[in-house]
């Protein structure tokens, strides 16, 4: 799936189609869904003054608020007949956010994600085994479909059963996993007990996403596995897993762009920001025919880079996602992202990659107390020793986020396990409201 005619086009070319797409789709937006007409009439935008791609700052932002306001099909520009397939987010912070599909957007979604595979590594003599949940998470489907269109064979497995995936993994021969990180290093501990011999499996790659990671936990999945981890980005608004994938270089994410338009912006002004800076990812779809979704808000934060890649693809790449503009924790005046505490504790000895962030504000102050699961053999040590490796702990954190916190080492296994796809890191028992 090796598309060399459009992934190493020219900037030149790639704007100039880039450009023919946006039109089109704003003007089939325009036309065909109700909540842009609205939009873009009451912003007094219309789809003849996008004459240029500078000229997408002039289209508003589009929220998860403005997609549940919608819900559930007011986004579709076709008729539901033509939606073959719908899928939606969790719903947890309100009404989910569903996403319509037509054939064609399943085809591209299979192209986009068979891309991805190629940059991997993977050709259709691959087995891959998929433990991302299937259902209404696009995560599991995306792979699915790109498997198929890659003419590799797909073990559709799901989330959970772990000893089961480590006994799948070994009988099948499974030559990639796809998981989330914190499933992939509960899963690699299990495949441990199991007494599995990585150096005997035939994994070539890893393909992960959906949390928050930091370069220590791609090292430590790295390490564990025998094999290169390649990382996955999408997100159900503009169509799965997808809009992301690193290659062999592992430098990046390169985004399909004939298939979506990204921007970086101010997250405070909503300024588009140049090449090179950080800050909130906006995403267009370029080609999605069901439900062409326009300037949206991804609330992730990264930076863009356009020079041409060691692998020789011009697509542009993104930074892997260090953070949210929404779901920081804010204590005591400074914002804290729970892949800085994460960065910190990965660079202890004696401890397990499994921890808690809970915030709490007994009287007029926050705090932060950070459980930690200390290793078997921490664990039987004497206190002394225990405290020792505490106070590197602490030491490391408040180097990293520049604010005490405190740090309690709790036995081995007695955090709760990520079984069934994304983990909960950070429990605010805070009244905020």
């Amino acid at each position: 799936m090796w598309n060399e005619e459009i992934e190493c086009m020219s900037r030149e070319d790639i704007f100039e189609f880039q450009l023919k797409k946006l039109q089109k789709t704003v003007k089939r937006a325009f036309d065909k869904i109700p909540f842009y007409t609205e939009k873009y009439t009451n912003a007094n935008i219309f789809p003849e003054d996008i004459e240029t791609l500078k000229d997408i700052e002039k289209l508003p932002f589009l929220t998860k608020d403005d997609l549940r306001a919608c819900y559930p099909f007011g986004m579709f520009a076709v008729d539901k007949k033509e939606i073959i397939e719908v899928h939606s987010s969790s719903g947890t912070t309100g009404k989910p956010v569903v996403s319509g599909y037509t054939q064609k957007d399943i085809d591209s979604w299979g192209e986009i994600i068979a891309r991805g595979l190629t940059m991997m590594g993977l050709d259709a003599d691959d087995i891959i085994q998929n433990t991302h949940g299937y259902g209404l998470f696009t995560g599991g489907f995306g792979v699915h479909y790109g498997a198929h269109k890659l003419g590799a064979t797909i073990v559709p497995i799901s989330t959970g059963q772990t000893r089961r995936q480590v006994e799948i993994m070994k009988d099948f021969g499974t030559t990639c996993l796809i998981f989330t990180p914190s499933y992939g290093i509960y899963l690699g501990e299990v495949a441990k007990e199991e007494g599995v011999d990585f150096d005997k499996l035939r994994l070539k790659a890893i393909g992960f996403g959906a949390e928050m990671w930091t370069g220590e936990m791609r090292d430590r999945i790295e390490k564990t596995f025998n094999t290169k981890a390649y990382n996955i980005y999408g997100l159900t608004e503009l169509m799965g897993p997808g809009v992301g994938i690193e290659c062999s270089a592992q430098n990046g994410l390169h985004i399909a762009e004939d298939f979506f338009y990204p921007e970086v912006i101010d997250p405070e002004t909503g300024i588009t920001l140049p090449e090179d800076h950080k800050g909130e990812l906006v995403l267009t779809n370029l080609e999605r025919e069901g439900m062409p979704v326009i300037r949206f808000r991804t609330k992730d934060l990264t930076k863009l880079h356009y020079d041409t890649c060691d692998c020789g693809r011009t697509f542009v790449r993104m930074e892997r996602i260090t953070g949210r503009s929404d779901d920081m924790i804010k204590v005591k005046g400074v914002a804290v992202f729970p892949s800085q505490i994460e960065k910190a504790l990965l660079k202890v000895s004696d401890i397990e990659p499994h921890y808690q962030i809970i915030v709490t504000r007994p009287d007029i102050m926050d705090e932060i107390e950070i459980k930690v699961e200390a290793s078997e053999s921490l664990f039987s040590d004497d206190i002394k020793e225990m405290m020792g490796v505490k106070e590197k702990i602490a030491g490391y954190i408040q180097n990293e986020i520049g604010i005490t916190v405190k740090v309690s080492l709790v036995a081995p296994k007695s955090i709760p396990r990520n079984t069934k796809g994304k983990i909960q890191r950070v429990i605010d028992k805070r009244n905020l409201n």
